[in-house]
């Protein structure tokens, strides 16, 4: 199965109201603005969507709306975060029906598999649809971990088409290009780590900070994969201390100040997570707030320079 995926990738930060309801159209406009600041994709109900926190109905209503929206525009993936084999090949399904390019699975939520395990609930997964399927590897978040030897078990499964690797370890690119060549498109998934990776042969960055910060996001990324790496480097260190947020446990809730502070999102979550308060918000803050009072001017069409 071919597919074209390379590039940024949002892990699109899903918007609620005050009272923490989703808010559909809060969320289509957030994409709006990542779409036109040049992102290459969209991932739907990650991590940062807070896909553990919505409701079955809500995920699907919200992918109804994305897709209605922006069918077109750029290859539309959803999350596959559920805690049961049997509910998260029913969620694949209903997914492909409604029309998305492609999935982002993670490993059954809560019960910590072992790498039979989580082979098993990957392939049962990718039989549940006809949708390519990017892997997704963390286990520093959810303590499951597919090494090289686990993605080459997964190789013959022609759905499986990349992985987002997020082990923190970037050796681990180097591992599976070793291991098994070209046979997937591998997204760098930790956002402090991106330079590196790209040096290193990852073709995409599945992304959080993009939310609040696309167009410096999208230039990043077109510098480095277009050689220029000294004005790559340049940007890279100013936006460094922000994209140290994304390695954190509360990285929606930092995200999501970030958000709120460059005017493309609210900073409201869904509990369990709660709003920042106290001395650590004002920590946050004044990463974010000293990364504005520095942040670079990019010239109108940087992006599309950088790819020249």
């Amino acid at each position: 199965m071919n597919v074209s995926w390379q590039g940024v990738f949002p892990a699109v930060a899903t918007q609620f109201r005050a009272d923490a309801s989703v808010d559909a159209e809060a969320t289509l406009q957030l994409i709006g603005r990542l779409v036109d600041d040049g992102v290459h994709g969209l991932i739907l109900l990650g991590t940062v969507g807070e896909n553990c926190s919505l409701e079955y109905a809500e995920k699907l209503d919200l992918l109804r709306a994305v897709i209605d929206r922006f069918r077109g525009r750029a290859p539309i993936l959803t999350g596959v975060a559920e805690c049961s084999t049997r509910l998260a090949c029913r969620f694949a399904e209903d997914a492909a029906r409604l029309g998305v390019d492609g999935l982002m699975v993670l490993p059954a939520m809560v019960y910590k598999a072992d790498v039979r395990e989580a082979v098993a609930h990957y392939r049962a997964v990718a039989s549940a649809s006809d949708r390519p399927i990017m892997i997704y590897n963390n286990p520093v978040a959810y303590q499951v971990d597919l090494p090289p030897a686990a993605l080459a078990e997964l190789a013959d499964e022609p759905r499986f088409v990349a992985v987002k690797e997020s082990s923190e370890n970037v050796r681990r690119i180097t591992d599976i290009k070793i291991a098994l060549g070209d046979r997937y498109r591998i997204f760098v998934g930790v956002d402090d780590l991106v330079l590196e990776s790209v040096l290193l042969g990852a073709c995409g960055w599945v992304s959080g900070l993009v939310n609040a910060f696309p167009r410096e996001s999208v230039v990043l990324w077109e510098l480095a994969t277009s050689g220029r790496w000294q004005e790559a480097l340049k940007l890279y260190r100013w936006f460094t201390p922000l994209l140290h947020l994304d390695t954190h446990v509360k990285l929606v809730q930092y995200i999501k100040l970030a958000m709120a502070e460059t005017g493309l999102g609210s900073e409201t979550v869904r509990p369990p997570r709660l709003p920042l308060v106290g001395r650590e918000r004002e920590e946050i803050l004044g990463i974010i707030r000293q990364a504005l009072l520095t942040r670079p001017t990019l010239a109108e069409g940087d992006a599309r320079h950088a790819r020249s």
